[in-house]
This record gives C-alpha cells, structure tokens and sequence, in this order.
C-alpha cells in the first residue's frame, strides 16, 4: 500500500482554483441576465413607439377663417311636422362693416349611407348693416337625414368663408297630442244590464 503524503499547499490552492471558477461562473450568468433584460427592455421599448406611432391620429388641420368673429349665428333646435324637418335662425352683423352674400352652410347626415351633404343656406336679406340681422331656414324630409350641423358661414366676395360665433335658438315646441274619444258598444239590447242572470259576465 501506497501512502499518499498531504500536502496542504495543493489542497489551499485547488479550494482557490474552485472558488474562481465559481465566481467566474457567477459574474458570467449575471452578465448574460442584464444583457438579456437590456435587450428586452429595448425591444419591448420600441414595440411600444411602433402601437403609439400607429395609433397616433392624423393632426388637427383648422382650415377655418382667422381673426374675430363677423357675424354670429343663432341656430334654432329642428321641428317636425308631418315627416319633414324644419331647421333655421338668424345671423346678426357684429362687425364694423356692412355684410353681404351670406350664406350658412349646413352639413347633413344621410341615413341611408351615413354620407354627408352640404347645403347653402342664403341670408335674408342679402345685406346686412352692423348690429342688424337676418333669417334663414330649411325644410328637408325627416327620413332622408339622421342630423344637421352648423359648418359655416360664408359672405361675399366670391362666398368665402368668414369667422363666426354661434348659440344655441329656440327649443323645439312640445308636441301637442290630440285627445281621441273611444266608443264602445255595449253588447246586448238597449236597457238591458250588462251582468244579469240571463247573461252572466265578469264585471272589471
């Protein structure tokens, strides 16, 4: 039998070789985990700019006229009567110059397709002098359209659109229902009661 000597140089520096070794190890796995969060991280990032960018609405483009207000425009709520709609109101000159042409334009929804028409609305009368008004109005089938809007106001030259202000009319009247007479016929000859011997019923 062969004695093998220990020598506790070899085994102090074999422990030190293993305890590298292990940190070694350690440091690697913790690299790799923060270079995986950091590229998960950048990835799920930029994921997100891609649905914001794609969910972004267009901007807001105001194409309207610039500058204070002309005219003011009072829009009543529309009436029905007999299966046609009547919308109007007024216009009054709130500016220093005397207006003339205008024109209140009014988008309308279609029920059938959900499109959009536009309807030119003249001012009467045609001129109008600071501080004073003018009327509008229209009549349109009530199962053509499901909503008219105020869209504009135009004036001369050449029917071009003008800054504005606008409120809220008259209400809508109420609807006045017409009371009706029931007649009913009393079943049986005249005098006699409606719940006799001769003819039972149920009295409510």
């Amino acid at each position: 039998m062969i004695n093998d000597p220990f020598h506790p140089e070899e085994a102090i520096a074999r422990e030190r070789d293993s305890g590298r070794r292990k940190l070694l190890a350690v440091v690697c796995a913790v690299g790799i985990t923060a270079i995986l969060l950091v590229g998960y991280g950048y990835m799920r990032k930029d994921h997100t700019q891609e649905i914001r960018s794609n969910n972004t609405p267009p901007p807001v483009t105001d194409s309207g006229p610039k500058g204070p207000a002309l005219a003011h425009v009072v829009i009543d709520e529309p009436s029905l009567s007999k299966g046609v709609t009547t919308i109007g109101g007024v216009v009054k000159n709130i500016s220093k110059q005397e207006l003339t042409g205008l024109y209140v334009v009014l988008e309308l929804r279609r029920r059938k397709d959900g499109g959009l028409e536009e309807s030119l609305l003249p001012v009467t009368p045609a001129q109008l002098q600071p501080d004073q008004e003018g009327a509008y109005s229209m009549k349109a089938p009530a199962k053509d359209f499901a909503s008219i809007r105020l869209a504009g106001l135009k004036a001369d030259p050449q029917s071009a659109l003008i800054a504005y202000s606008s409120s809220q009319g008259k209400k809508r009247p109420p609807e006045r229902l017409e009371p009706r007479t029931t007649v009913v016929k009393r079943a049986g000859r005249p005098g006699d009661f409606l719940n006799s011997p001769d003819n039972p019923g149920r009295v409510p």
